[in-house]
């Protein structure tokens, strides 16, 4: 949230106060079927024993932009992410294996990464439902769709880095006015007068402005603004972490250990940005030392110890830490998130290149593999809009209330209820705005992907 209405230099450390009576605050085509090789209408006299056709690769990037940006498939955010990737990057239809005697096959997708994409976005909005202080712990999203994010970086940038940002920012920032408009107008509706601060709902390297009423929907952005930072600062990270991975990773939780106990940074905006990235620094990195193979040089005992570690320090200074933010909650914790992340996110990402995990198992289900390539493609719809949906789902259930069968029929003062009734929402709101992201990505729109 902006840091001129949290009274301190960065968000954590304060309750929420969520509005309509629930808890939780924010802080970003079919899959490929098998191959088909032409068949021969004679049989053909062979030499020498048929050998097998080598099996197609999995790219390593885990958003959809990983393609060729000039690529049939991907246009080469997740944030945001991301949300997400929270996350929040653009998104390319998937492609089929679909091969002739003509060309070769499409690439594929890797399931591993998009499952891990949706599962965090679905976590998001649970929280932001229920307010469970436990599920940072269960499936620490940020950390997770910021280390899928600094793989796709990496990946992306063997390109020209100015190329890539460039890339980033126009597939990133369309989506987010286009939800803005909404955001804005409907403050200004209700008494907001921005300053020059307002600069920031036009490009979000620091927390855009807004009042107390629209609190709800505006500050999640803080995931936008890292993000965004992070892709600024990725031409120069990659190359310092190339020099010295091992190094670099490990000196990369240094500095939310000397905001934590030396220095806080400043009580502003800066200072709010700070807290953010180095919170989440180590995630990103780790996606710079999976792209590179670094993750998978290490020793499966080497990474076993240091991720317990890392698990275990950040779990103590939650539970210890608790009288500072009334919860062991990691989002009201910097220093625990980023040591829980850290040690979650790391043997996520190693097993997947060390035991060669693609979930390519997933293309048998094709509701489950449906709603996987949806979540992926409408990462930062479904983030952006998410909290707007369950601030909506409020009122229509108490309208719920007013029809007697609903009354009696349905669970109308439950949470889950509200869980629900909140994901019809975002659904309709990736009907309908979700066509944004195919323009920011300069393809033809369409309702779903």
């Amino acid at each position: 949230m902006s840091w001129d209405q949290q009274g301190h230099g960065h968000q954590y450390g304060q309750q929420p106060q969520p509005p309509y009576g629930y808890e939780g605050h924010g802080h970003h085509q079919q899959y490929g079927q098998p191959q088909q090789y032409a068949q021969q209408p004679y049989p053909q006299p062979q030499p020498y024993p048929p050998q097998p056709y080598p099996p197609q690769p999995y790219p390593q990037g885990p958003y959809p932009q990983e393609q060729a940006e000039h690529s049939e498939y991907g246009q080469a955010a997740a944030a945001t992410d991301a949300i997400v990737a929270v996350a929040v990057d653009e998104t390319a239809p998937l492609p089929t294996m679909e091969t002739s005697a003509a060309g070769p096959a499409a690439p594929q997708r890797d399931r591993y990464f998009d499952t891990l994409r949706a599962l965090a976005l679905i976590r998001v909005v649970a929280y932001h439902t229920f307010g469970w202080a436990w599920a940072g712990m269960v499936f620490p999203s940020m950390g997770i769709m910021f280390g899928l994010a600094g793989t796709l970086m990496a990946k992306s940038l063997e390109r020209p880095a100015v190329k890539v940002v460039r890339s980033r920012l126009r597939r990133l920032l369309p989506p987010f006015w286009f939800w803005g408009v909404f955001v804005v107008l409907a403050m200004l509706v209700h008494d907001w007068m921005p300053g020059w601060e307002i600069v920031y709902w036009v490009v979000p390297l620091g927390d855009p402005p807004g009042n107390a009423w629209g609190e709800q929907a505006w500050e999640i952005l803080w995931y936008l603004r890292t993000y965004l930072w992070f892709v600024l600062l990725s031409p120069l990270l990659l190359r310092l972490f190339r020099l010295a991975p091992a190094v670099v990773l490990t000196l990369s939780l240094a500095p939310i250990l000397v905001l934590t106990f030396v220095w806080a940074g400043p009580d502003n905006r800066v200072g709010t940005a700070l807290w953010d990235l180095s919170t989440y620094l180590f995630c990103w990195m780790l996606g710079f030392a999976h792209r590179d193979g670094v993750l998978q040089r290490m020793k499966p005992a080497l990474v076993v110890m240091a991720s317990l570690a890392a698990l275990g320090f950040g779990g103590w200074y939650a539970f210890t830490h608790q009288a500072e933010s009334g919860t062991y909650d990691l989002d009201e914790n910097p220093l625990a998130q980023a040591f829980w992340s850290a040690g979650f996110v790391m043997p996520l990402m190693w097993a997947k290149t060390y035991f060669g995990i693609d979930f390519a198992w997933l293309t048998r289900f094709r509701r489950t593999n449906r709603i996987v390539t949806v979540f992926n493609a409408r990462a930062v719809t479904i983030y952006l809009w998410h909290e707007i949906a369950l601030i909506l789902a409020v009122p229509l259930i108490d309208r719920f209330w007013d029809v007697p069968a609903f009354e009696t029929y349905l669970p109308l003062d439950s949470q889950w209820f509200l869980f629900g009734v909140g994901w019809l929402l975002i659904g309709v709101f990736v009907l309908l705005c979700g066509w944004v992201e195919d323009v920011a990505a300069r393809k033809t729109p369409r309702l779903l992907p």
